[in-house]
């Protein structure tokens, strides 16, 4: 189908008279006609960054074989964290029958299908993705039950759950339910994330308002891929049934963890509803000025090491990795950079060694290490609570007042994205259950090894953390503060091209 500017146009007429084209209207229709010439074509260089450490996407010919319909799937669930700029732009749809004819023609030229990612030939110069909240659909008359209760309710009921401490911090668009969808706007450059929005905004024109919006952005130079705390992030991707070839150490998930109606995934969708998948949006704020005093406040003493040596040693073991993405398990009192740039090796470990007790051995990895808490591997084994993360971070570096002072003066964190076919057996429980429970891991001789100390939380109230101090794991260290703070979020359902086309749009 060819994009048919005409048709969108007089669509848009039906609720702006244009009397006359005049100067605005004119400057508005130059606009748009360069911003979509140069967010038009192909590419010849990848959209996305190289980034050393994180599981390569498989090649066309591999997703093409694995029996997932790619070309049927937006382009962002099954990715993952591999972005230079993105920006998420939530709206208000405010004429659902203009809307629905604007979206009709907007699909095929503009959203983004996995397969085309795959291949530097096939992708376009931004990546375009689009979701919905169920109060989107239900404005759009779309009314079938996806039979995800998170969903239905959306985040906001989901507070008392996930340890915020009410919505005191939340964004206050989050707060409000008039977020009926979401545009993810990702390419390798701002200025064309800045056209496509140019685009949406004049071809929506009245149809929608934007209500808020979050731009994304990869950190410079050598932390490309490593989030604001200087973690490399991304790492630990479940590899999906269908769509690559695992790595050593890869977590492998049934595609239905992921995607509605595919095989895994156990409650009962409409038809319409294969192959996409709901998306857990969450604003991180980061206070890393902080965070870094903490850690150089309270870092256990080890002999024989330096003071900078136990500093990062304990920086490392509250997440579980290095900051160059080598995981403590394999490497307990040095980095090793190589390994955390070797995908072939990063993930290789599961959190058991020989001659070492599996329920007292915290000398590798502490039980509530941010890593082990969330994907618990030998301590646990649960197929079901996997997610595929897309997220990116967003604000600008640390100045040097801020690190001086020790105090976070300029907003920063992670635009935190996570697909999966079950909120409840995903991100939610994730959160809820693991990283927020002190007393997971179980079947351990530690029964209350404490709070995951990155992203757990405690509605705003002190948390503690054991296994930390290599000497003795019996130490309980208080985590006086959160370091995240979340600024709220949404849950939302990201369809698949076809049902865009066909009930969506319809």
């Amino acid at each position: 189908m060819r994009f048919s500017v005409a048709l969108v146009l007089s669509a848009l007429a039906l609720t702006r008279p244009r009397l006359a084209l005049g100067a605005t209207d004119a400057a508005s229709s130059a606009q748009f006609a360069s911003a979509k010439a140069l967010i038009t074509g192909h590419r010849s260089t990848n959209i996305f960054p190289n980034i050393p450490g994180q599981p390569p996407l498989p090649s066309p010919s591999q997703a093409a074989t694995g029996g997932l319909n790619t070309s049927n799937i937006q382009g962002d669930i099954l990715i993952g964290m591999k972005k230079n700029q993105e920006l998420f732009f939530f709206f208000e749809i405010n004429n659902p029958a203009l809307f629905k004819a604007v979206l009709g023609e907007f699909i095929e030229p503009f959203i983004t299908t996995t397969t085309q990612l795959l291949n530097v030939d096939t992708q376009p110069i931004v990546a375009l993705n689009v979701a919905f909240t169920q109060i989107g659909l239900t404005t759009l008359n779309v009314t079938d039950n996806l039979n995800d209760t998170k969903f239905t309710n959306g985040q906001l009921v989901d507070v008392p759950n996930l340890g915020d401490p009410g919505t005191t911090n939340w964004v206050p668009q989050f707060t409000q339910d008039n977020i009926h969808g979401l545009f993810l706007i990702a390419s390798d450059q701002l200025q064309f994330v800045d056209a496509a929005v140019t685009v949406i905004e004049f071809l929506f024109g009245s149809s929608m308002t934007e209500i808020y919006s979050l731009q994304g952005n990869v950190r410079p130079g050598n932390e490309t891929g490593h989030e604001h705390f200087g973690f490399l992030d991304g790492i630990s991707q479940p590899a999906v049934t269908g769509f690559g070839t695992p790595l050593p150490g890869q977590a492998i998930v049934d595609p239905g963890i992921i995607l509605l109606g595919e095989e895994g995934d156990t409650q009962i969708r409409p038809s319409w509803a294969t192959d996409g998948a709901f998306l857990a949006f969450r604003q991180l704020k980061q206070l890393v000025p902080e965070f870094d005093q903490y850690v150089e406040d309270n870092a256990p003493v080890v002999e024989n090491l330096t003071v900078q040596e136990w500093t990062d040693l304990f920086g490392a073991r509250m997440v579980g990795r290095w900051k160059s993405g080598a995981p403590v398990d394999l490497n307990p009192l040095f980095d090793n950079p190589a390994q955390g740039a070797n995908a072939q090796e990063n993930n290789n470990f599961n959190f058991t060694h020989p001659g070492f007790n599996f329920t007292t051995d915290q000398f590798h990895c502490p039980f509530d290490a941010h890593i082990r808490k969330t994907h618990p591997r030998a301590d646990l084994n649960a197929p079901t609570h996997f997610i595929v993360r897309a997220g990116i971070p967003y604000g600008p570096e640390v100045s040097a007042q801020e690190a001086a002072s020790s105090t976070t003066t300029t907003e920063r964190g992670l635009a935190f994205v996570a697909y999966q076919s079950q909120i409840a057996n995903g991100f939610a429980f994730l959160q809820q259950k693991w990283a927020n429970n002190p007393n997971f891991i179980f079947n351990k001789n530690d029964t209350d090894p404490g709070f995951d100390p990155i992203i757990g939380a405690n509605m705003g109230q002190e948390r503690f953390m054991t296994g930390m101090d290599i000497d003795n794991f019996n130490v309980t260290i208080n985590l006086p503060f959160d370091f995240v703070v979340s600024r709220g979020g949404s849950y939302l359902f990201s369809p698949s091209i076809s049902a865009l086309k066909t009930v969506i749009a319809a």
